[in-house]
């Protein structure tokens, strides 16, 4: 007789007696390996798709791969059939607002000696709409500047230094702007201990996303007219600019509904004040 020079099919095996094929709940951390590619990897975690459940595998590379609960699997070299274990979830961590992954359980710290300011009111609100959780879990209090003419009699009044910082947030920052004048006179004051960051819309509405607004575009408003009764005007929003901005920030749900000009700035300005060089 000839020796089977490549040894036995485990899959044929698995068709010609297909009881003997052992169950297995892929728990998390269980190693498995398609039969069928020779990919191999950790559960960590599920994906619900149309065609079912896949069980989610990452190799010692970190490369994840989702496979079909319908493939055949091995483990330690035999073949199995992989069950979802009852109280497995879908591998997709809960996320905060701003896409960060959310923290379970966690409190909120401290607040930092640092600070973010921003120009007024309708900033604030919706940075906490977007950010709040990240704030909070980072001990960063947002506070009203009223006017970027402000910024450097404030900035005096807070003397940063020694790991106190202040970014600020402000509209319209172009260049040759007065915004941008402003900024470049308190970076140079207070080198290191000053961030001024901005986006270039002449209001932070204009920072959501017509399409979140439900609108084409932003109406383009004449120099001179106030900007925002000038939006409701060509509108049709009412007169009431608080009333138009309750309803403009209750259609924002997170991140993706905002303009990029702002989520970099505002991430920029988290990573500033929490540098490790900054006090607590």
């Amino acid at each position: 007789m000839r020796a089977d020079r490549y040894g036995r099919d485990v899959l044929a095996d698995a068709a010609a007696a297909p009881s003997r094929i052992p169950r297995v709940e892929a728990a998390s951390g269980l190693v498995l390996e398609c039969a069928a590619t020779g990919w191999c990897g950790a559960v960590v975690g599920w994906q619900k798709g149309a065609d079912g459940w896949a069980v989610l595998l990452e190799d010692r590379h970190a490369v994840r791969r989702p496979f079909s609960l319908a493939g055949s699997f091995l483990v330690d070299g035999a073949l199995v059939d992989v069950v979802r274990p009852a109280a497995a979830t879908s591998v997709a961590p809960e996320r905060t607002a701003s896409g960060s992954v959310a923290v379970a359980g966690a409190r909120a710290r401290v607040a930092r000696a640092s600070r973010i300011w921003v120009e007024g009111r309708h900033d604030a609100e919706l940075i906490e709409r977007v950010w709040g959780a990240d704030l909070r879990l980072e001990g960063i209090v947002v506070e009203e500047l009223g006017g970027v003419d402000e910024l450097p009699s404030r900035i005096r009044g807070f003397a940063p230094g020694g790991g106190r910082r202040i970014g600020a947030l402000v509209d319209h920052l172009v260049r040759g702007s007065k915004e941008s004048r402003i900024a470049a006179q308190v970076e140079e004051e207070w080198p290191g201990d000053v961030a001024v960051l901005g986006h270039p819309y002449v209001d932070v509405w204009q920072a959501v996303r017509p399409a979140t607004a439900g609108i084409a575009a932003w109406p383009d408003i004449p120099r001179g007219r106030p900007w925002k009764e000038g939006v409701c005007e060509a509108l049709g929003w009412g007169e009431d600019t608080g009333l138009a901005w309750r309803r403009l920030l209750d259609r924002v749900r997170d991140y993706s509904d905002l303009e990029p000009a702002l989520l970099g700035r505002v991430e920029e300005l988290i990573d500033f004040v929490t540098a490790p060089d900054s006090r607590d």
